[in-house]
């Protein structure tokens, strides 16, 4: 089999009006034009084999079961490929289900057409496709994963981010058209007069100036300082020759992260001695050449969103991490709760799958332990020293619990940083006091 093109379409089409994003894949059966699928010996067993999972593919019997009937009656090729190719994007994580397949007027030649979620993905799907129908007509092995694993690179390369998602979702729930401008996160909401242009949490309006202070870690420091807004005391350095004189200034515990970092990479936090100083600053180094040295607060994780200068929403975030049951490892207990099906590969669900990293080595080495310890039953081992959901967290919603007078504070820093889209960062035991008596602090704003 050859594929002659393999055709993008995006919008109505002659396939569909209301299914915009399908792909066209001319396809030269070759001299499979001769052999439907039920004179090919073994076929249909390694078919169901191999992806099990098409057993919910209705096809044109319309009942569960359908396509392995047609298989077994017997289909053409290019049918077959256009199953697979839905499939496997669906195990990927990317549910799709439309699919036609027709002859053209050339005889072998067929159009296979399917729905995609992710242009590239779209793409490999059908190349993977019809690699896979070949192995399967050849019976030799395939490495299904590998295909999987590849998609979901692809798609968080290609998809658009947390933020920028689902403020599309929102607007497609209402019925707001969208149009993604670059390969990035540029979307344009609406047409004409009332369009609006976005990307992440930065829309049209938002100040270029607000952007750049709140891009620099201690031009905001600076900033909340001066309008009285409680922040951890801290040093920025880039000079190894200086870490010592900054570690007594501030003194343990620490806290080290790089100033351009997001995400919470290249973070240490707890940092009580001056080796791991030393090498929390070299870690943070890896990610920026000037690093914030701040003190340490006791406390959680609180994330507050303020739109147009007002609070909407606040969550509390708990770094990854699990709980001991006495009989399993760390590493079975990481394997285990990342079998949760709301934990997926980057941003594909509402969780992300936790990675061991230098961060988690580094925490448990600091208690002693690793990956191949046991925790007592009930003992929470945490795993990340950051709370970001990318790297695994979790996040409780404590919106109607927040203080009227860290609103007001919130609220305020929006202003003094001048950003109409504003996520708050805070350490504090709860946001239900204020955090002038608890001791809290804004870490990033």
């Amino acid at each position: 089999m050859k594929i002659s093109n393999i055709q993008v379409l995006r919008g109505p089409n002659i396939w569909s009006i209301s299914r915009k994003k399908l792909i066209q894949m001319r396809l030269d059966l070759e001299d499979m034009e001769q052999r439907p699928t039920n004179t090919i010996e073994g076929f249909s067993e390694r078919i169901e084999k191999l992806l099990p999972s098409m057993f919910t593919h209705r096809c044109s019997k319309g009942v569960e079961g359908g396509f392995f009937t047609r298989v077994k009656e017997g289909t053409w090729m290019g049918h077959v490929i256009e199953h697979i190719a839905l499939e496997i994007q669906t195990i990927a994580g990317m549910e799709t289900g439309f699919g036609r397949t027709r002859q053209t007027k050339t005889e072998g030649i067929y159009n296979v057409v399917f729905s995609y979620l992710e242009e590239k993905v779209g793409v490999y799907a059908a190349e993977a496709a019809v690699r896979i129908a070949e192995a399967l007509i050849e019976n030799q092995e395939y490495d299904l994963e590998h295909d999987i694993r590849r998609m979901k690179e692809i798609r968080e390369l290609e998809a658009l981010g947390p933020s920028t998602g689902s403020i599309v979702q929102e607007a497609v729930s209402r019925n707001i058209p969208w149009i993604r401008l670059n390969k990035s996160s540029l979307v344009q909401l609406g047409y004409g007069k009332n369009q609006v242009r976005f990307r992440a949490t930065m829309t049209e309006k938002t100040s270029s100036i607000a952007v750049d202070i709140a891009s620099n870690k201690e031009e905001t420091k600076r900033l909340l300082t001066e309008a009285a807004i409680p922040v951890a005391s801290g040093v920025t350095i880039s000079n190894p020759d200086d870490l010592e004189a900054s570690v007594n200034k501030v003194g343990f515990p620490l806290v080290f992260k790089p100033l351009d970092g997001n995400h919470g990479k290249g973070a240490t936090i707890n940092v009580k001695t001056m080796e791991a100083a030393k090498a929390a600053f070299e870690y943070a180094k890896t990610y920026s050449r000037r690093v914030i040295i701040e003190k340490f607060i006791t406390g959680y994780d609180f994330r507050v969103l303020v739109i147009d200068h007002k609070v909407v929403a606040a969550a509390q975030r708990d770094p990854a991490h699990v709980m001991g049951n006495g009989i399993h490892t760390i590493q079975e207990l990481i394997d285990k709760e990342n079998e949760d099906p709301r934990r997926g590969y980057g941003h594909e669900n509402v969780l992300t799958e936790i990675s061991v990293d230098r961060d988690t080595l580094d925490l448990l080495a600091k208690k002693e332990y690793t990956l191949e310890t046991i925790p007592e039953k009930g003992e929470i081992v945490y795993l990340k020293s950051t709370a970001n959901l990318s790297t695994g967290g979790t996040s409780i919603d404590v919106t109607d619990i927040v203080h009227p007078q860290n609103i007001f504070i919130c609220e305020r820093i929006s202003r003094v940083i001048g950003l109409d889209i504003c996520g708050i960062d805070i350490m504090a035991q709860n946001l239900t006091q204020p955090l002038t008596e608890n001791g809290g602090v804004v870490f990033r704003g």
